[in-house]
């Protein structure tokens, strides 16, 4: 089952905009549940708008009710269920990137790098972790590697594997 910040997906819904929402539940019962909206992009997906329910009737009829309204506002068919492209992107807590500070393996370059245009690290992963830019690549590195060039794995996803 995947897992975004500690809760358990139970369904989701994705639309032909590439927008959608997911009704996850605690790994801890007694959090509760949630609902969140996401967008689909190029390296996953972002999550926003989570709203928490105790009961699991209220967060089913958030679910139905968010869901249906967007159908209905954005005129929108429901996209079918396919393995979508999958990213791996791991922040650069100690420097910025550049030439020589991030890891090339073969077949496995970086796809994006973003240095942030700020004079001190940014926070990230929803405050986790501070950095100075961030990677993606295509497959997961190996958990040496990354530790060897001191980038950290993006925890914040919930279908990312950290190698």
């Amino acid at each position: 089952m995947e897992t975004l910040d500690g809760y358990g997906i139970q369904n989701s819904i994705l639309f032909e905009t590439g927008h959608g929402f997911i009704l996850a539940q605690a790994k801890d019962r007694d959090k509760g549940f949630m609902v969140w909206q996401f967008t689909e992009t190029p390296f996953g997906r972002d999550f926003y708008h989570g709203r928490s329910f105790v009961l699991t009737d209220e967060a089913e009829r958030d679910y139905r009710r968010r869901a249906d309204n967007y159908r209905c506002l954005c005129k929108a068919g429901q996209r079918p269920r396919q393995n979508p492209a999958r990213y791996y992107r791991y922040y650069s807590t100690q420097r910025p990137v550049d030439i020589g500070a991030y890891p090339k393996p073969d077949g496995n370059a970086p796809v994006v790098i973003v240095n942030y245009d700020e004079d001190r690290r940014r926070p990230v992963a929803g405050g986790n972790l501070h950095a100075w830019g961030e990677l993606t690549y295509r497959k997961p590195l190996a958990k040496e590697l990354a530790e060897a060039y001191e980038l950290a794995a993006s925890p914040d996803r919930p279908n990312r594997k950290t190698g």
